[in-house]
């Protein structure tokens, strides 16, 4: 019994953990676009139209994102149906907007946290991380769909998972 939990743990982690470390790496690259983005059209031309300069930022960290994952992520993965995938990322993406934004709704409105620093928090924190979550998992399984164990070298990975229900 010990024995077949920790194949299942060991096939899990060869499934995820190249993923999951890619997926992290492209996040917080493309974080830094936005907020780098956000800041410079902060300081300059758009000093009077944050929610615009957010649009922008925001738009060239999603594309930055989705050329990202598509290539380098789950480039093993991708979809041949490139006007699909991009459609479904920008679904995913909405989503994950919408998760983040619904934790600043919650924060704000419903539990009366009105500082900035609680709408930074609820949003660019717990929203992030949420929205992090959900689309990792919508990436992997709705946008990028293609065989597991496509990726040379790791052919094997879901044979440990299932080694259990077959022995």
């Amino acid at each position: 019994m010990y024995t077949k939990l920790v194949n299942r743990i060991q096939g899990l982690m060869g499934l995820f953990w190249r993923e999951v470390a890619k997926f992290g790496v492209v996040g917080g690259v493309a974080f830094i676009i936005d907020t780098g983005i956000y800041l410079w059209l902060l300081s300059g031309s758009m000093a009077g139209h944050p929610t615009k300069a957010k649009i922008i930022s925001a738009a060239v960290a999603t594309v930055f994102s989705w050329l990202a994952n598509r290539y380098w992520t789950f480039r093993h993965r991708r979809q041949a149906n490139v006007l699909r995938e991009v459609v479904l990322f920008v679904v995913m993406n909405g989503i994950g907007m919408g998760i983040a934004a619904a934790c600043v709704y919650i924060s704000h409105w419903v539990l009366g946290f009105e500082s900035t620093t609680a709408d930074f928090i609820s949003g660019s924190v717990v929203g992030l991380v949420l929205g992090t979550i959900f689309r990792f998992f919508a990436y992997r399984f709705w946008v990028f769909t293609d065989e597991l164990d496509a990726e040379p070298g790791y052919e094997g990975d879901r044979q440990l998972i299932q080694a259990d229900r077959e022995g």
